[in-house]
C-alpha cells in the first residue's frame, strides 16, 4: 500500500467571512499542491474541506499520513467522531453536531484508506505547513 504524507490548512477572512484551503501531498518524489476557497464560510469548514479535498485526490487507497494545525479536525476524526454516531449526530450538550455534512463526507472519504492523524503546531515554521497556509490564503476569493 502507497503511503502518502499530506499536510492541509484552511483560511477565513472574518469568521465567518470568504476563506481558503491548501493542501501539499507528497508521495516519494511526487509532490502535488492544491487549493480552493469559498465566499461565506468559516475557518473550521475550511480546514475540514481541505482535508476532504486532499483525500478526495488520491485515486486509490493508501496509508495516509494526515498532518493538521486544526485540534478541531484531529480530534474530531479521532475521539469525539464515535459519540456523535452514537447520539445521532448530536452534541454531548444534546446539540446537533455542526459542519456534520463535511464530517460525513470525511468519514467517507477515509475509509478507503489507513488513516494515520497528526497535530502539528500552527505558524511555528514548519515548512510544509507554512506552505499549506499560503495556499490556504491564495484560495480565500477577492
Amino acid at each position: 500500500m502507497k503511503s502518502v504524507e499530506i499536510y492541509t490548512d484552511g483560511a477565513c477572512k472574518g469568521n465567518p467571512g470568504p476563506g481558503g484551503w491548501g493542501a501539499i501531498l507528497l508521495y516519494g518524489d511526487k509532490r502535488k499542491e492544491i487549493s480552493g476557497g469559498e465566499p461565506e464560510t468559516t475557518n473550521n469548514r475550511m480546514e475540514m474541506t481541505a482535508a476532504l479535498e486532499a483525500l478526495k485526490a488520491l485515486k486509490s487507497p493508501c496509508e495516509v499520513h494526515l498532518h493538521t494545525d486544526s485540534q478541531y479536525l484531529r480530534q474530531g476524526m479521532t475521539e469525539w467522531l464515535p459519540g456523535w454516531v452514537r447520539r445521532k449526530w448530536k452534541s454531548s450538550t444534546g446539540k446537533p453536531v455542526k459542519n456534520r455534512d463535511l464530517w460525513e463526507a470525511l468519514v467517507s472519504e477515509a475509509a478507503r484508506h489507513e488513516m494515520h492523524w497528526h497535530w502539528v503546531k500552527g505558524h511555528s515554521g514548519h515548512p510544509l505547513n507554512e506552505r499549506a497556509d499560503e495556499l490556504a490564503n491564495e484560495g480565500v476569493p477577492a
